[in-house]
């Protein structure tokens, strides 16, 4: 079994945690409060702003032949999934550029940060997002919300590009030099952060 696969079977307990969540679980019905989502909206935008840095400092280390790969992630983080927030966030009436980081996006973001020191450390620890919102939004799809706007936040993390996206941190993941018990280590860690990134302020 590759680390990857292995990361995956620690994480399903924790991605079950996170389905049932009330944020979540109001996503998938179709009917979470805006304000709660609008509040996950603006937190999930400063979030991806340094998960953009997370690929970039990460780019800078990778082996040439991932070098793309990480490119390649960070444009579509910056020009793909921050679209999505930009053109929802009208409609919620968020306030992207004056949104401040709450506790969680704090702890999660320096998380990411300081693990992105180093190359392989950072895969493991950035893996729980992208593996995460790639099964949460694959799940989320088999009975897609009727609200249009909560419906297009799950196909974009159910489609199959996104999910190509994760496979190639998974390569990447179990190419890396890093210990099996320091990789499940940082998943994680990151997995709990992503639970905890739920809750919104």
């Amino acid at each position: 079994m590759s680390i990857s696969e292995e990361l995956h079977a620690i994480g399903r307990p924790l991605l079950d945690a996170q389905l049932v969540h009330p944020t979540v679980a109001g996503i998938a019905r179709g009917d979470l409060a805006e304000p709660v989502f609008r509040s996950w909206l603006e937190q999930d935008y400063l979030f991806l702003l340094d998960y953009v840095r997370v690929f970039c400092r990460l780019a800078w280390q990778a082996p040439d032949g991932h070098l793309g790969d990480l490119v390649d992630l960070a444009h579509a983080t910056f020009h793909e999934e921050l679209r999505l927030h930009r053109s929802l966030s009208a409609g919620f009436g968020a306030d992207l550029d004056g949104a401040v980081k709450g506790p969680a996006c704090e702890a999660y973001t320096s998380f990411l940060l300081a693990a992105a020191a180093d190359y392989a450390e950072g895969l493991a620890a950035l893996y729980p997002c992208m593996w995460g919102y790639s099964t949460l939004g694959r799940i989320l799809a088999e009975n897609p919300p009727a609200e249009p706007r909560y419906r297009a936040w799950v196909e974009t993390y159910a489609h199959p590009g996104f999910a190509a996206l994760t496979e190639r941190i998974a390569v990447m993941l179990d190419e890396a030099d890093l210990a099996p018990g320091r990789a499940k280590e940082l998943f994680t860690e990151g997995m709990t952060h992503e639970l905890a990134f739920w809750d919104v302020p």
